[in-house]
């Protein structure tokens, strides 16, 4: 360990859990249906799990796949750490993945060996063990402690990116990364006014792992959901009382549409955060009046940039701001030449790395573009008013550009939630010949709206230019894992039937996704 800013020491997993299990054996950190996990049995478990692991073959610094539902929190939570016990790198995976999708990412990190809690696809590693077999590793014994483990500077983790906007990339994680910020006995700890944070978050997300570190950190025990339902999500806050809620926008809306937050009490909820997308500020404004003891958080972060993040408490002086960075990171917006921006003129997101910073696994070019001297590009569009709040503008790759001007499909997306009768909303640009691109939106609502409908309820709010030329309607945006709309997705529901004619412009285009291309929510399977 080394001694860093305000007291900290740069950390290891195993060493941050041991500490804490010594400190506080009996303290529940995970709670999944009627198991529970307390810290004691974490470090035993996660000791044994190394010892097997490097008895078996498995050497530091080989790539350990780890294949788990979201019913498999404790399990998949005393994997993850009993591979890093044995100096070994973790590579989360998400069940909901495709096959081919697990086939390339584990043949793209060079794992060696899967651990799974269900029967996974024929995936190309020497080394698998299921939920039985694990336990019965050569020599799997809680005192063969593994020595010396792994260094603070060493990979802890190769978690892939969502894959929105192409391939999936495999971002590099130290342990001093995780571990940032972490002491060993602080005198408070995170989220000390809840006995329990709830979340609904699949394994193998860059979320989930925020919620596992949590649990490992916080005064707080996580209560993980295998899936999201509105009724079902805030039964448990009642049941449990549970002071501490995560979401991503899209349970948000859930949440709020479906009424759940006013048949069930839920008094208990303290601190409300949302992360993966920031809350459209309608949205947001409604949550706070459904929630008036609840303080109301945006959390903004990627992949490449955690655990570095902005966290902004909603405020109607603010609705749209996400916020100032917080944990030891800093943010500014720069122009095309590299140039900070001034306050109030849009221009790239980067956002300082809080200790040692990530990098993309196999991937030199990438990693160069995103990441330089302590600093990530985030891939968004926005800017930083005079008293350094982030706004923004759009994700760089959606950015429509219309004719001469530019289109935000934030901006479009956040005025068109201002509907009563609008749900959801995903806005992206389609070919015009006559702009060369032209924003359109699909839209989960309550009834059919015409276009004209929905044209004249903009119009006050937004230019002409930014108006959707088109709509339709679906029953559910398709979502990733991560809660992330994945538009590529929804293109083809605009795209004219082979001899057809050319429609127009202005029509309305209203359908229901077909079950081939409706992509199912993440959360509610």
């Amino acid at each position: 360990m080394r001694a860093t800013s305000g007291g900290a020491v740069a950390l290891t997993v195993p060493r941050l859990l041991a500490a804490r299990a010594g400190s506080d054996p009996r303290h529940v950190a995970v709670s999944q249906g009627s198991d529970y996990l307390d810290l004691a049995t974490w470090q035993r478990r996660s000791l044994a799990i190394a010892a097997g692991l490097l008895a078996a073959g498995v050497r530091p610094g080989d790539r350990v796949a780890l294949l788990y539902g979201s019913r498999d929190w404790i399990a998949y939570a005393c994997s993850y750490t009993g591979v890093l016990a044995a100096g070994a790198v973790a590579v989360p995976l998400s069940t909901r993945s495709a096959p081919a999708e697990l086939v390339y990412m584990v043949e793209h990190c060079g794992a060696t060996a899967l651990l799974h809690r269900a029967a996974p696809p024929e995936l190309p590693v020497k080394l698998c063990w299921g939920p039985e077999e694990i336990n019965a590793l050569p020599e799997a014994d809680a005192d063969a402690a593994p020595t010396p483990g792994p260094r603070p500077g060493d990979p802890a983790q190769i978690l892939y990116t969502s894959g929105t906007t192409g391939r999936p990339k495999g971002v590099v994680a130290a342990h001093a990364n995780l571990t940032h910020g972490a002491r060993l006995d602080p005198p408070l700890r995170a989220l000390a006014h809840s006995r329990h944070f709830l979340h609904a978050f699949p394994i193998g997300t860059n979320a989930a792992q925020t919620m596992l570190f949590n649990a490992l950190t916080a005064h707080a025990g996580m209560l993980a959901t295998a899936r999201f339902g509105p009724d079902h999500f805030a039964r448990l806050i009642e049941r449990h009382g549970v002071g501490t809620v995560f979401v991503v926008p899209a349970m948000a809306i859930e949440l709020l549409r479906s009424g759940a937050l006013e048949r069930y009490d839920t008094s208990s909820v303290v601190l409300f955060g949302s992360t993966a997308a920031a809350l459209p500020p309608s949205v947001a404004a409604d949550l706070a009046a459904a929630l008036p003891r609840a303080t109301l958080v945006n959390y903004y972060t990627s992949t490449e940039a955690a655990p570095t993040q902005t966290s902004m408490v909603f405020s109607p002086d603010r609705p749209a701001a996400l916020g100032k960075s917080v944990a030891g990171g800093a943010l500014r917006v720069l122009d095309e030449g590299g140039e900070p921006c001034p306050a109030g003129v849009v221009g790239e997101v980067w956002m300082r790395c809080a200790g040692i910073a990530r990098s993309y696994h196999d991937d030199a070019d990438a990693t160069r573009h995103v990441f330089r001297d302590g600093w990530t590009r985030m891939g968004d569009v926005g800017y930083l008013d005079a008293a350094g709040y982030l706004y923004l503008v759009d994700r760089e790759s959606d950015v429509i550009k219309s004719g001469a001007d530019k289109v935000s499909t934030l901006a479009v997306e956040a005025a068109l939630h201002e509907h009563p009768d609008i749900v959801e909303a995903a806005v992206f640009g389609l070919p015009d010949p006559v702009l060369g691109m032209a924003p359109v939106a699909a839209l989960v609502t309550t009834r059919e709206i015409p276009l004209a409908e929905v044209r004249a309820f903009l119009a006050t709010r937004l230019a002409g230019h930014e108006q959707p030329s088109r709509i339709v309607r679906v029953d559910t945006l398709p979502r990733n894992a991560g809660g992330k709309v994945v538009k590529p997705r929804l293109r083809t529901l605009f795209d004219p039937a082979p001899d057809a004619p050319a429609p127009d412009a202005l029509a309305p285009q209203t359908r229901t996704l077909t079950a081939r291309e409706e992509a199912a929510r993440p959360w509610s399977k």
